[in-house]
Order: C-alpha cells, then structure tokens, then sequence
C-alpha cells in the first residue's frame, strides 16, 4: 500500500477507472461474438446466462467503444485525461487472454494504453506521461473449479439467483440491440445499504456471450455515470503485435503489484482484528469511536504496509456505511496541527475543507465522497457512498 502514498488522486481515480474498463474487457476473453441482428427472443434470465457461459470462444475481438465517465464535475479536472473525462476508443482481445484498450483524447493530449496479458497489467497516459504496472491477482482455483465442473447447469444457476435476490433486485433477461448485434441485457440493484448507488446494468450478446456494455448509475440518475460501450465489433485473430505496448523512453513508471505468494509450506498469518489486537500493531493511537454520524463501529482490521502498519475501521453495513484509513505519516515536514493531502493533486482543483482546525480536501463524486487530512503525525481517509455533509460529519466525528 504503500505506493497510496505517492499516487495522485486523479492518478488513483484513474486506476480505479481503469480497473473497470479492463474487469468489463477481460470478461469478452472467456466470451465471444459473432455478426449482426434483430432483438432476440424472450428467454428466462437463468437460460439466457446459462447460454452465455456455454457459447465457444473465438479467435479474436476487435472493437470500436464509447468510454463515460461522470464521476466528477467536470469543472475539477484539469486536462483532458480519458480516463477522467471519459471518450471513444477501440479494444482488442485474443484468445489466449490478452487484452489492449485505447481511450483516445479528444483534446489532443494523447490517448491513455490498459494492457493485460493474462498474468501482467500495463497503464500508460500520454497525458501525464506517467505509466503503472504490475501483476494481476490470481484466482487459480476458481478457474480450476470451472474447468473440472464445466458450465454450470440452468437449475444451478436458477439456485444461486435466488441467493443473490436477497440481497439484490434483478431484473429478467430483457431482449435489446447493441452494436448491431442482437442481446440480453440485465438491471441490479441493491435492495438495501446501498448508499448513493442505484444499479448497475449489464448487456451481452444473445449469440456468444460477449458483454457489449456495462453501466453503473447513481441513485436517482437516469444517465450513467461509469459505462463502457461496445459500438461496433467484428471477429477474428489478433497479431501479438497489437498487445506489444511499452511506455516510450522518458515515461515516469510505477510498480504495483500485491505481495507475493507464501513459500510452499509456509502458513498463511491468520487477519488482525480488533482494536486491541491492533492498537498493538501500529506506532500511532488508533481513533476508533463506537459510533460515528450515527453508524456503530464494526471491525477494525490491520493493514499490512510493510514497516508502516496502519489501521481499517468501518462503520455501518453495506455501501452506506463508511470506511476510516488510518496510517502514520510518511516522514514529511508535519509539525502538530498542520495537515495536507500526500500526493501530487495536479490533475484535480479538490476544495479544501477545515477538519476541527486542520485542513484536508474533499473528493465529491457522483457515487460517494472521500475525505483527506493529517493531524499529529496520523493520516486521515475517510470514505463511504455518502454525500459530503455526511462524510465531512464523520472526519470531523474523528
């Protein structure tokens, strides 16, 4: 976690940005498409997924698509980074599970480069000339229990519908058209907790099971504001060519890759919880109310951060609660009372914001607020999917 501390916030937005287009990209690996046609017919929504996963890949996918991003007010960024501002561009999938998505700028700044190869991840702007890479986490053992077990039969997939409704509103598999292409899409909503989120809607063809578009809309809003959109697709093999991407001399690359795996026979540390059990792990006082903004305090779990161990403290439950990160300072000039956000915050205009004396900046989005300070030696995050007033109660709740 440490690179948190020298990531900027329009950089960190724009990874989480980025996390979403390659997640909806890597799914058209496993799943494919073929030509174009009408509205398909009205199937069940367990036969219509059921049909999705069963539909054989194909060699390749080249695609034009529409990235939207609404997150923030288009009045706090500066520049025209695609990943902040959204824009068109083209992906490409092979499939040996490589994936390229191209966001190209429409102010000229230069286009912004995911690139993943099953195992590795590369994200470059030209923007900023800045670039990160790192690997991929690894979930071999679900990929291994597809393989063993197959497509999943309607009947299981019906059961496990029905655990997923407690908890979510779905929709049935209602008949459109993307791209020319005849599919299914998929509304999901949070039946409670959801805090700002209203649901997320899901669309894949109806012939081969490759997701043409996903979207996130907040509550209230009839316009999305994540949604990546495939509007024009055709078949066949890539050149490896396409995927052979390097951030050209002089970019300025970060690392980021999560810890690496346990040498065989040795065990894994069971998870710090507890204010005691982490009171006792970290070199700073942990600030942990019962309650907060009218939330009780749940876990407080420790965060490994190499010598730096902070602290994780939630409050509420589901997506309307919020989530306090905790850490030591990283050896900046902070004297006691002073505070300010870590990072470069070039690529965003944050207001500032009085916490009980010190001052921090406020991250507004459509779909939450995140709240930034320092005070005596400790750095402050607060976030949840509430609205400002909600988190600024909470910071100053500290």
């Amino acid at each position: 976690m440490t690179f948190l501390r020298r990531i900027s916030t329009g950089r960190l937005l724009a990874l989480c940005a980025g996390v979403v287009a390659v997640g909806i990209g890597t799914g058209a690996l496993a799943l494919a498409t073929t030509g174009g046609g009408p509205k398909p017919p009205t199937k069940p929504l367990p036969a219509a997924i059921h049909d999705a996963l069963a539909a054989p890949p194909v060699d390749g996918i080249s695609a034009r698509i529409q990235f939207t991003n609404q997150l923030i007010d288009s009045s706090s960024v500066q520049g025209s980074d695609p990943l902040l501002t959204g824009a068109s561009g083209r992906l490409w999938a092979s499939r040996d599970g490589k994936l390229r998505l191209e966001l190209q700028s429409d102010g000229g700044a230069g286009d912004t480069q995911i690139v993943i190869d099953g195992k590795r991840f590369l994200l470059y702007s030209a923007d900023t000339n800045t670039a990160y890479r790192g690997t991929l986490p690894q979930s071999g053992a679900r990929t291994r229990s597809f393989k063993q077990h197959g497509t999943p039969s309607i009947d299981q997939i019906r059961r496990e519908l029905t655990r997923l409704a407690l908890h979510l509103s779905l929709s049935g598999a209602t008949p459109t058209d993307i791209a020319g292409r005849p599919a299914y899409g998929v509304r999901i909503a949070p039946k409670h907790d959801g805090g700002l989120l209203g649901n997320a809607q899901l669309a894949w063809d109806a012939v081969h099971g490759t997701p043409l578009r996903a979207a996130v809309y907040a509550k209230g809003d009839s316009s999305p504001v994540l949604e990546l959109r495939v509007t024009d697709i055709s078949f066949g093999a890539v050149p490896d060519s396409v995927f052979a991407i390097s951030p050209p001399p002089g970019t300025k690359v970060t690392d980021i890759s999560p810890p690496s795996g346990h040498p065989a026979g040795e065990q894994r540390h069971a998870p710090v919880t507890g204010l005691s059990r982490v009171g006792k792990r970290v070199n700073f006082q942990v600030t942990a109310p019962r309650s907060l903004v009218g939330l009780p305090r749940g876990k407080v779990h420790l965060i490994e951060a190499g010598k730096e161990n902070g602290a994780l403290v939630t409050y509420g439950d589901g997506l309307g609660g919020i989530a306090v990160v905790e850490l030591p300072t990283s050896g900046e000039s902070q004297s006691r009372g002073q505070s300010g956000a870590s990072g470069s915050l070039s690529e965003l205009n944050l207001p500032k914001i009085s916490i009980n004396g010190v001052s921090g900046e406020e991250l507004d989005t459509a779909l939450g607020t995140a709240i930034h300070f320092k005070r005596r030696g400790v750095e402050y995050t607060v976030a949840g999917s509430v609205p400002p007033t909600v988190a600024e109660d909470a910071a100053r709740g500290l």
